[in-house]
């Protein structure tokens, strides 16, 4: 791989701080559970993704029905999948995956504060966040290879456990419906649940 398509792929991880199964199942297992649909929730962080690779951190962003977040990679990557629109994650699963990397390593555009669980945001349901509005898109946002160097083949098994999956560790995805500001703290509202599939 050259330095070019290195910077391209994005940052790397330490591998010092890959952490064990059996250690990010009990982290994992111990935290508090997230604020839940009904509860609302709240924007953490907002990332956009570079050409050169790098990412960068802004208090306040904006949700873009054609662009997602206005300025992030997405926009600039064919093909653009509507589907695969805005990237989200709960920060602090991200926290603990990450074990003191930072957070923008991920690559994910909205970190929150909000359970994204299936049971909890089934694909369909709406949310304004901030002045936007968004919907939880059915398609599953998984691990992959850089997953796997970022934060080790231990947190890519944990994420993609068939066992668990439905609790959507790794995140989800949203597609913005309606363009509007966001901001760090900004509130995160279900403007209409989509019921939950029954299996």
């Amino acid at each position: 791989m050259t330095d070019l398509q290195k910077e391209a792929w994005g940052p790397e991880g330490d591998a010092s701080r890959h952490l064990a199964t059996e250690v990010l199942r009990a982290a994992l297992v111990a935290l508090p559970p997230a604020p839940t649909a009904t509860q609302g929730g709240v924007v953490a962080l907002l990332v956009k993704r570079h050409p050169d690779g790098s990412r960068t951190t802004h208090d306040d962003a904006t949700l873009s029905v054609d662009d997602g977040l206005v300025g992030d990679g997405w926009s600039r990557r064919p093909p653009r999948n509507v589907e695969a629109q805005v990237t989200v994650m709960r920060r602090d699963i991200g926290e603990v995956i990450a074990n003191g990397q930072d957070l923008t390593l991920f690559g994910d555009n909205v970190i929150v504060d909000l359970d994204l669980s299936d049971a909890n945001l089934p694909a369909g349901t709406r949310l304004r966040v901030g002045d936007a509005e968004v919907e939880v898109t059915s398609k599953p946002h998984n691990g992959c290879s850089k997953y796997k160097a970022r934060f080790g083949a231990d947190a890519l098994a944990v994420v993609q456990d068939p066992v668990t999956r439905n609790q959507n560790l790794r995140g989800i995805h949203w597609r913005v419906v309606a363009s509007g500001r966001v901001w760090v703290g900004a509130p995160i509202v279900v403007l209409a649940r989509a019921p939950h599939a029954t299996l």
